[in-house]
């Protein structure tokens, strides 16, 4: 399937979701997950953790839930039972949404959640919170009493490194979005509609199974010098460069591929900072193994760029951002490739590799893939995007 051969019709009836549906995770693995926490939060000296609605929400109990001004959490001893804190008028939602055993414990809105969360955590000392928890809450419960610590080691110990059917589920929305990817470049054609191009992006998530688009960006010409591109539609033209971003959701894991090419002919200079970007990606790929540092994977991009007499560092024309960032339950979470972050690389870590090249107010070009780490390296989700001209193989 090339660029410009197609419509948006043919393409949305052509789509075949996946003859099989990768599992959702099981009950096993939800109990392995809250052992592993209870161990991690003790080795920070913390007798409980805390854990607000969000992604590590869902993590540990299944519960898909996003923060609201209402407390949702789970209160997990290093010894005894889950205990979760939620508006009684959610009971019989929680009761569908919950995969785990637990106390629970309901509050009417007249009620002080912080105070039926330092009820539960009576007697445990000290209370390691997820980074996430607002400023508010977290002031509010030192008042009622409770310690809190930070609990970052707790959660990201375990939600860094994924399992098989983690891998499984993140594998399938990769392969959703690279096809929906691939259909996107056929619809195109002069004077389509960026608009246009993202509600067709979104249709073809929905048809292959990913509940829709995650996010869509859209970027034609010089909106792709803008990392997250500018306000407004645009029009494609002739000899223009195309740059997409999306990514849908399986179970709750998300995909996050980008493509740049050309529509029609463009200059020798943007294939040449393609070829340096292609270039760059895969120095990334080729750094990574247990054990490395996350910064050397960023710095690996960076010396390909300034061998190239860009940057250096985030100067313009060059990278304006880090190589790459952690994804899961979450599309940006940690560990992530940039300076600083010296977090060793280990088997079933997942990043994005995106160094992306702009040139300012010209034109930009990001290759975007993700990986996982190995025993012995790393191994693509997707295949690299092979030339400017041919974004799919």
């Amino acid at each position: 399937m090339t660029i410009g051969t197609s419509d948006a019709a043919a393409q949305l009836a052509a789509i075949r979701p996946p003859a099989t549906g990768v599992p959702a995770i099981g009950m096993p693995e939800y109990r392995a997950r809250l052992d592993r926490a209870r161990g991690l939060t003790a080795a920070l000296g913390a007798d409980a953790l805390l854990v607000p609605a969000g992604p590590s929400l869902r993590y540990f109990t299944g519960v898909p839930w996003g923060a609201t001004e209402r407390l949702v959490a789970l209160l997990l001893p290093v010894s005894g039972e889950p205990i979760i804190v939620c508006p009684r008028f959610e009971a019989g939602t929680l009761a569908a949404d919950l995969t785990i055993a637990a106390d629970l414990r309901f509050w009417e809105e007249d009620d002080s959640p912080v105070a039926l969360v330092a009820d539960a955590a009576r007697g445990m000392g000290t209370v390691a919170v997820d980074p996430l928890l607002p400023f508010g809450w977290g002031e509010a419960l030192r008042r009622a009493g409770v310690s809190p610590v930070d609990g970052a080691a707790a959660i990201d110990g375990c939600r860094m490194v994924k399992s098989p059917a983690e891998l499984a589920c993140l594998g399938a929305a990769k392969a959703m979005t690279l096809d929906v990817q691939r259909r996107a470049a056929a619809i195109l054609r002069p004077g389509i509609a960026a608009s246009e191009v993202v509600r067709f992006i979104d249709a073809a998530h929905h048809a292959i199974g990913g509940g829709g688009s995650y996010f869509c960006a859209v970027q034609f010409g010089r909106a792709t010098a803008f990392p997250h591109g500018l306000p407004g539609d645009q029009l494609l033209e002739e000899n223009q460069l195309v740059l997409i971003d999306t990514g849908c959701r399986v179970h709750g894991y998300h995909s996050d591929i980008t493509r740049t090419y050309a529509f029609g002919t463009v200059t020798q200079e943007v294939r040449d900072i393609w070829g340096i970007e292609h270039e760059a990606q895969a120095a990334a790929f080729a750094a990574v193994a247990p054990g490395v540092p996350c910064e050397a994977v960023d710095a690996a991009a960076r010396v390909v760029l300034e061998r190239h007499g860009l940057g250096p560092e985030y100067r313009l024309p060059g990278l304006p951002h880090r190589t790459g960032h952690g994804i899961g339950l979450a599309i940006h979470e940690p560990a992530y490739l940039v300076r600083g972050d010296r977090t060793l690389l280990a088997p079933g870590m997942c990043f994005s590799n995106e160094p992306m090249i702009v040139v300012p107010d010209r034109f930009g070009v990001r290759l975007e893939d993700h990986f996982h780490v190995t025993a012995t390296g790393a191994a693509w989700f997707t295949p690299p995007q092979p030339a400017i001209d041919r974004p799919f193989d």
